[in-house]
């Protein structure tokens, strides 16, 4: 099927290897969309050249990481109508544990390396006078959880400058626009909680203990928000923000006003609720397997 929208066509998916980059990428291919998928390392672009070819469809796969600028200097070349930064990583740990190394690569990865990316490709689309931007934020660029919360202030950051660009870029016919994916079954969310593994730190002087801790929700099949997130990059939905799970909507927002009310006392000395749940929960724990009553204990 050829794709008959708007005329733009021509996409770029950044982290596209793998979890919810790599389906929306096969699905854009599907409408019949000319898809670029980057990967991070050159030893996953023939993996994703085979795959894809064994499913019959044509992607150009590339080696992008956006943290080099001779990476993000070759993707000028490629004419692209649709830039999707969806390359991201999750540094797990507390804020008060996770050392400097780690939390500059998280918002080199996360924010500075695809902003400089989306710098120079949206001053093309602006001469063109159209394009689309989709930043791949998340829930957690609305809310926070414990343990997540260095990846949660480099979506926060992704937030300001999405939303902050789609102003700026208005009367250059540029669009933007955002993704919020909840907790997704990708290995992404579980992935973070071993980072700490490599930390090169002094165990004796963390805070937690992060062998006895998991990432805090069950999570969901991931061909939900690879669905939404293919029709946001196509232009079928046209909403500026868009989060899937939207069972997980009104949570978000009473999490979103809830500062308002809170005091600096609340709970104090005592274990926070959403704490204790990466104590109790099991990695890797499909929603699907929750009761109704423990999808209640597990909302915030």
């Amino acid at each position: 099927m050829k794709h008959k929208g708007d005329g733009m066509k021509r996409v770029l998916i950044t982290g596209a290897a793998t979890g919810l980059g790599y389906g929306t990428a096969l699905q854009l291919a599907e409408k019949g969309f000319e898809v670029i998928a980057a990967v991070e390392i050159y030893g996953q672009v023939q993996p994703l050249k085979r795959d894809v070819a064994a499913r019959g469809l044509s992607v150009q796969v590339e080696k992008l990481d956006v943290t080099v600028e001779g990476d993000r200097r070759k993707a000028l070349g490629w004419n692209i109508d649709i830039l999707v930064n969806n390359a991201g990583v999750l540094e797990g740990g507390s804020v008060v544990d996770i050392p400097a190394s780690n939390m500059r690569h998280e918002f080199e990865v996360n924010v500075i390396g695809p902003l400089l990316l989306t710098q120079g490709i949206v001053k093309q689309m602006a001469k063109r006078g159209r394009g689309r931007i989709v930043w791949v934020s998340s829930r957690e660029g609305l809310n926070v959880n414990p343990f997540t919360g260095i990846y949660s202030a480099s979506k926060h950051a992704i937030e300001a400058i999405a939303e902050t660009m789609s102003m700026e870029l208005q009367e250059f016919g540029v669009e933007v626009a955002t993704i919020n994916p909840g907790p997704f079954l990708t290995g992404f969310n579980d992935r973070g909680f071993q980072t700490w593994e490599s930390w090169e730190d002094i165990p004796s002087e963390r805070l937690f203990e992060y062998t006895k801790l998991a990432f805090p929700r069950p999570q969901f099949d991931p061909a939900l928000m690879i669905t939404t997130m293919t029709k946001v990059v196509a232009g079928e939905v046209d909403s500026y923000r868009n989060l899937e799970p939207q069972s997980m909507l009104e949570e978000t927002k009473k999490n979103i006003e809830a500062p308002w009310t809170k005091t600096v006392k609340d709970g104090l000395g005592t274990r926070a609720a959403q704490v204790q749940k990466c104590y109790d929960m099991n990695p890797e724990t499909p929603e699907s397997n929750w009761t109704p009553e423990e999808r209640d204990g597990a909302s915030r």
